[in-house]
């Protein structure tokens, strides 16, 4: 579809407005308001495609048909518009994908600002859901490298980079670079020269939008015909739904060789990976094969609450960083409302200090901390768990078989429970390939500068420790940082965050709300351990491994995004009497926390998708809210 007029959307009257205003506004809205404009005019309304408007007949139903394969999406070198090279494949990592060619000038209405407009659409209606805008990824790649820079693709995009789906707008080193992936994509085009031979700035080319799967296959190919919101949302959920069943599938396949991936998982803990020492294994609490399995059963286990409605996987859920991304604080038995975020579990065989209060010393310890919770669990004593337990036949034998006493007690399904949780390691993470393995394209240079400002300037490292041979990302101690301090002591606030559905909040009066509100938790943290003053509001630091993949955070899960973190770590804090001295204003600038951000993301270990992919379905592969088997 060729661009036929040499009307600039950057100059239509909207766009002039929004400039006058000082509205800082990347192009792709003003495509959005370009057509607006020609739409309320009258001016070719009748050769709008249906992307504009509604669809002209139902969306199928999503997962009522297929989407099989087209064909591979082809890989290839693009530039983010911070500059920075990535690799397609990269890109379409573990989401949905969304690919769209365009080119920042194209003025054809039916055109790029058509493919804009959809995806703008699209996006609003994703980010309603955020479940489901994590599973989707846009991607608009010019095709016109000359002129769209990566800071021109950048401003073109600014519209769309707030929060919630994730939208990228990419170019390329040249266009000798773009060539192969512009054949692998059969995305032709042809520049428009006038009668000199210079380039008119214009590019003629078919619009087509490619709907790449999770498993790096294009699944879908859209045209201007039927581009509209309605059918890429029933598209993705309908891949959504088909993962869910593979997710399934593999769990039942993976049955019989649970065996073999236990093994893998008892070598990690000798054998870790780049960046991390060996695990701690306490003599008086062996680890095995049949251990390591045995834990797993019940770390999925709903028996071992009260009434049979949660397992610890509802609160450390796998597909969510062993946290909960959904809730700041998750939620116990029968709905009662929990103090504390959920922690993370990946790494925590390395922590001395468990919890963040840091009262407890060893896992095994931990464990019954957790069951006997009666917030969480509604147990009482450890004589119902335990008597749940024995009442079930494939327990009985799963625990004469892991055990030489043969017997289901407290210590034994402790010694299982730990003996799983050490196996959750997680590292080779790109910073550890870049810094440890001295792969020097590993990461990025924005999240070089980060790490330089980690160990430097911010002095996040002083408390987030990295040695020479590994790294923990924590000092196993605890520390004041004044949140804490503020949340008890400070009632100044005029608004509160209210959570209308999972990532929808908005600030609501207080005086609004009185009578109705959650109490605040006075949380003193290891001074409720120690009840020694100098310790109150004192929380462990956690690692940093995987902290991308871990929000909320925060011992109250206050904060929803690494930027927020970041934001109040350079503010210094809140002040108080008892603020650990390292906790001071940094003076970063905007370009320095987007930095130490970037830096963040790289420590992300390598594989626990893989790890998570196959925990969660483990759960899905079995019938959990009852015993499989129970005595007669």
């Amino acid at each position: 579809m060729g661009s036929r007029t040499h009307l600039d959307a950057g100059d239509s009257g909207i766009c002039r407005m929004l400039k006058m205003l000082g509205l800082a506004l990347g192009g792709s809205l003003c495509f959005v308001a370009l057509t607006i404009q020609m739409v309320s005019a009258g001016e070719n309304q009748d050769i709008l495609a249906v992307g504009y408007g509604k669809l002209n007949f139902d969306a199928p139903e999503a997962g009522s048909y297929k989407l099989p394969p087209v064909e591979k999406a082809a890989d290839g070198t693009v530039l983010l518009s911070s500059g920075e090279p990535a690799q397609l494949h990269d890109l379409y990592q573990d989401r949905i994908v969304l690919l769209s060619f365009i080119y920042s000038s194209c003025n054809d209405v039916n055109g790029c600002p058509l493919a804009t407009a959809v995806l703008h659409r699209l996006k609003a209606r994703l980010d309603k859901d955020p479940a489901l805008a994590g599973s989707v990824r846009l991607l608009s790649l010019s095709f016109d490298p000359e002129r769209d820079t990566p800071e021109v693709m950048r401003l073109y995009g600014s519209t769309a980079a707030k929060k919630g789906t994730d939208w990228q707008y990419l170019t390329a080193g040249s266009f000798e670079q773009l060539k192969p992936i512009l054949a692998a994509y059969d995305q032709s085009i042809q520049r428009d020269y006038n009668e000199k031979g210079e380039y008119t700035g214009t590019i003629s080319h078919v619009l087509r939008v490619f709907l790449i799967g999770k498993d790096k296959a294009i699944r879908n190919i859209y045209s201007v015909s039927f581009l509209h919101p309605d059918v890429l949302l029933a598209d993705i959920r309908t891949l959504l739904m088909e993962s869910q069943e593979s997710a399934r599938t593999v769990a039942r396949q993976a049955m019989p060789d649970a065996g073999k991936l236990a093994s893998a998982r008892l070598e990690t803990v000798a054998s870790p990976p780049l960046g991390l020492p060996p695990v701690p294994v306490p003599k008086r609490s062996p680890i095995d094969e049949n251990l390591i399995k045995l834990g797993e059963r019940l770390f999925f286990e709903r028996n071992l609450s009260a009434n049979g409605s949660l397992a610890c996987a509802h609160c450390h859920i796998p597909d969510q960083g062993f946290t909960n991304n959904m809730m700041q604080r998750p939620v116990g038995i029968e709905g009662n409302g929990l103090r504390r975020n959920a922690a993370t579990l990946y790494n925590v065989g390395y922590l001395k200090r468990l919890f963040l209060d840091g009262r407890e010393f060893e896992l095994e310890n931990a464990v019954w901390d957790e069951l006997l919770d009666y917030g969480k669990t509604g147990n009482r004593d450890a004589g119902g768990i335990l008597a749940r337990l024995n009442d079930a036949d494939d327990y009985r034998e799963l625990f004469a078989g892991s055990f030489a006493d043969k017997s289901i007690s407290m210590e034994n399904v402790a010694t299982a429970l730990a003996a799983y949780m050490r196996t959750l390691v997680s590292g080779g993470s790109a910073f550890d390939r870049w810094y440890y393995g001295k792969q020097a394209k590993a990461i990025g240079e924005s999240a070089r500068r980060g790490f330089a400002l980690f160990t430097g300037k911010a002095d996040c490292a002083s408390c987030h420790t990295v040695a020479e041979k590994h790294a923990l990302f924590t000092d196993n101690k605890l520390h004041n940082t004044g949140l804490g301090w503020h949340r008890s002591m400070n009632g100044s606030e005029e608004a509160d965050q209210v959570e209308l559905a999972p990532g929808v909040v908005v600030q609501v009066n207080r005086e609004a709300l009185s009578g109705t509100e959650e109490r605040r938790f006075n949380d003193l943290g290891l001074y409720e351990v120690t009840q020694k003053p100098e310790d109150r509001w004192a929380f462990r630091t956690p690692s940093l491994r995987n902290i991308a993949l871990t929000a909320p955070y925060m011992h109250d899960g206050s904060f929803s995004s690494l930027e927020a973190v970041v934001e109040f770590y350079n503010r210094g804090g809140y002040p108080n009497e008892l603020l650990d001295e390292r906790i001071r204003p940094l003076g970063l600038d905007k370009q320095d926390r987007q930095d130490l951000v970037e830096f963040l993301k790289t420590l992300t270990g390598n594989g626990v998708e893989n790890l998570a992919t196959r925990l969660t379905s483990d759960a899905y592969s079995r019938e959990l809210g009852r015993f499989s088997t129970r005595s007669k």
